[in-house]
């Protein structure tokens, strides 16, 4: 079940005020600039109810991820079940703006289509999309709903088993899923002497490195530790990665550029962070630190 969160009564006195603090925690390492959510007017009590909401379609709330939806962040790659940090987070949300869980619709969208230029068929869009300079030229963010670091994770016995440092890391065949920010942490932080290698999907990342084609895979934390106790045989992290650039990843909502909807987005997830909602959430859902070196 979801954590309990505040009523929408209590939300309407929270929008307002979080409206003034929707600078995003942090950026992701492609970026140095801060980045703060692009938002389409205030969010007033009124401009946020369920009945004036500008909606794909009305009454609805269109939701888009790709498939398959990855655990932590979902579970048994069904985003409609409320479980999984994302799911969880994204069905909060929707009752902050009034949503029953019922009027929730989801649609696939691959995830360089998210934050690609155009029209958008969703509402908001969840699927692990950090926030950053270049993406917001296209498509709006709300406010970030979780920071995260960057984790390289390999196999027993593999070259770089046991490394502590990203010196040891240099001569390593990396891959990454492509237009992420892991495949981005490969070049900038790490920048190994080898190409690292794109991958459509975690899940074809992770069938590389079980037939050896690469040393490691670069993941956001939590999916880290996912892989390495679930996909992976004798899988383990390596460490985490340092910020890029002394600022967090964060993940937020992506929405069409300019939508109506961005300022009440962020306003809802404001609320939700300052009453302690986000924290109980991912205390069911997401592993924690321990385990995961920083590497130096």
């Amino acid at each position: 079940m979801l954590p309990t969160i505040v009523h929408r009564a209590r939300f309407r006195v929270l929008a307002a005020s979080a409206l003034a603090l929707l600078a995003v925690t942090g950026c992701a390492p492609e970026d140095a600039t801060p980045a703060a959510p692009a938002t389409s007017g205030s969010a007033s009590a009124a401009s946020c109810s369920k009945d004036t909401l500008s909606l794909i379609t009305p009454g609805t709330f269109t939701v888009g991820t790709d498939k398959p939806a990855y655990e932590p962040w979902f579970s048994d790659d069904d985003p409609t079940n409320g479980k999984g940090y994302e799911s969880a987070v994204t069905y909060a949300v929707a009752e902050q703006l009034g949503f029953a869980k019922s009027d929730v619709k989801w649609i696939t969208v691959p995830f360089t289509n998210a934050y690609a230029p155009g029209a958008k068929k969703f509402d908001i869009d969840v699927n692990q999309v950090s926030i950053t300079e270049p993406r917001r030229k296209a498509v709006d963010f709300s406010s970030g709903y979780y920071d995260v670091a960057q984790a390289v994770v390999t196999t027993k016995g593999s070259p770089i088993a046991g490394a502590t440092t990203l010196a040891a890391l240099k001569s390593a065949k990396l891959g990454a899923q492509v237009g992420t920010t892991s495949y981005t942490a490969i070049t900038e932080q790490i920048q190994p002497s080898e190409k690292p290698a794109p991958y459509d999907t975690n899940n074809l990342a992770v069938q590389a490195l079980k037939n050896g084609q690469i040393d490691g895979i670069v993941v956001d934390l939590p999916t880290a530790f996912y892989m390495a106790a679930a996909q992976l045989d004798d899988g383990q992290i390596v460490g985490q990665l340092p910020p890029g650039s002394g600022q967090a990843d964060s993940f937020g909502f992506v929405l069409a550029k300019g939508s109506g909807l961005t300022s009440c987005v962020s306003a809802a997830v404001d609320a939700l962070k300052a009453d302690g909602t986000l924290k109980k959430i991912e205390g069911e859902y997401l592993s924690n630190a321990g385990g995961a070196p920083l590497l130096q």
